[in-house]
C-alpha cells in the first residue's frame, strides 16, 4: 500500500536529501519496469536494490569508508550467524533511522515481485523462480546505537548467545521492514520473547510453566478394578 511505501525505511535518506521518489504499489509496475528503464532521458533506479549512489562530497565519502572499514569484524560475524540466509552483510548509507535493511542484487526479483510470484497458484517452484529469488544482502547503520552496541558486544565476545540471538532478530525485522515474508514465524516469536524475558530480567526457569499440583493418576490395575465393581 501508499501507506506503506511511504514509511519505509528505504526513504529515510532520500527524503532528508530531497530526492524525487516515484511509488509504484500497483502489481503492474513490477512487470513495466523490468522493460522501462528510463523516462525523458532519466534512468529509473530502485531504491531497494543495490547500486544506489548518492552524490557525496570528498569528506562523507572518506568518513564512510572509514566506517565500513571499522565495522568489518561485526559484518563477518554477522554473516557467519546468518550463513545462507544473506549473500552478504554491508555498511549501507541509505540508512538514517533505521538498524538495518534487505537490499537485494540488480538483477534478481524485488521483494514485491517474490511476494507476487509466491502467490501465484501454477508458480514454477524450481527452474527460473530459483534462479530469479532475490540475493538477500543485509545493510547496516554504522551510527545506530543497536548497531554501535552489537559491535562492542561482538569485540567482546562473538560467540556470545545474545550476538546470535540478536543478529537473527535483527535480520529477521529488517526483512519484515523491507517487504520479505518470514520463513519461520515461530522462531521470530521465539526471539521476541526471550528479548522480553531478558528485559524484565527473567531467566528460562522462572518463564517455564509451573508444574501442576493436582496428584498423579493412581494406576489402574485388575485389583482396583474389582474395587470399582
Amino acid at each position: 500500500s501508499r501507506q506503506a511505501v511511504e514509511s519505509s525505511p528505504f526513504l529515510e535518506v532520500l527524503k532528508r536529501k530531497g530526492y524525487e521518489v516515484l511509488y509504484m504499489v500497483d502489481p503492474i509496475d513490477e512487470y513495466a519496469v523490468q522493460q522501462l528503464k528510463d523516462f525523458e532521458g532519466k534512468e529509473l533506479k530502485s531504491i531497494t536494490k543495490e547500486g544506489l549512489e548518492f552524490e557525496d562530497d570528498e569528506d562523507e565519502k572518506k568518513k564512510f569508508d572509514e566506517q565500513k572499514k571499522e565495522l568489518e569484524p561485526l559484518c563477518a560475524t554477522m554473516k557467519e550467524i546468518l550463513g545462507d540466509k544473506v549473500e552478504k552483510v554491508v555498511v549501507t548509507d541509505m540508512l538514517s533511522e533505521s538498524p538495518c535493511v534487505i537490499l537485494t542484487g540488480q538483477f534478481g526479483w524485488s521483494a514485491n515481485m517474490e511476494r507476487i510470484m509466491q502467490s501465484q497458484a501454477l508458480r514454477d517452484s524450481g527452474g527460473m523462480s530459483s534462479y530469479m529469488a532475490s540475493k538477500r544482502t543485509l545493510g547496516l547503520h554504522p551510527t545506530h546505537p543497536i548497531i554501535r552496541a552489537l559491535k562492542a558486544k561482538v569485540a567482546a565476545d562473538k560467540n556470545d548467545k545474545t550476538v546470535r540471538d540478536l543478529s537473527n532478530l535483527l535480520y529477521e525485522a529488517a526483512l519484515l521492514a523491507s517487504g520479505f515474508t518470514l520463513d519461520d514465524p515461530s522462531q521470530f516469536s521465539s526471539r521476541i520473547n526471550r528479548m522480553v524475558m531478558l528485559g524484565l530480567s527473567l531467566d528460562d526457569e522462572e518463564a517455564a510453566p509451573a508444574e501442576s499440583d493436582a496428584p498423579a493418576l493412581e494406576e489402574v490395575t485388575e485389583s482396583n478394578m474389582e474395587e470399582i465393581d
